[in-house]
């Protein structure tokens, strides 16, 4: 699983502890969500996310497998973001 950080302004220090900060809150929450939808020995490698720190929304990159995609976002949104905006980036 990996993760592309969308923000405006430089990198600084205090924006890498918050991508960190953010990335620990999301990892499991978004792995517990992919192993309640998918097998178990899915490979999550090939999953990418967007994540707009200013916005604090998280969206299922085009890097994706279509197929996941297909199969993820009808509750991605709803689950990671809490509302129902949909989130392919």
């Amino acid at each position: 699983m990996k993760f592309n950080w969308v923000f405006s302004g430089d990198d600084s220090p205090a924006m890498q502890r918050t991508c960190i900060d953010m990335e620990y809150s999301l990892r499991p929450k978004i792995t517990r969500f992919l192993l309640s939808r998918l097998d178990v020995d899915t490979d999550f490698t090939s999953f990418h996310f967007d994540v707009n720190v200013d916005k604090k929304w998280v969206y299922i990159s085009e890097k994706t497998p279509i197929e996941y995609i297909r199969q993820l976002l009808p509750e991605f949104d709803m689950v990671i973001n809490g509302d129902p905006f949909s989130s392919v980036a």
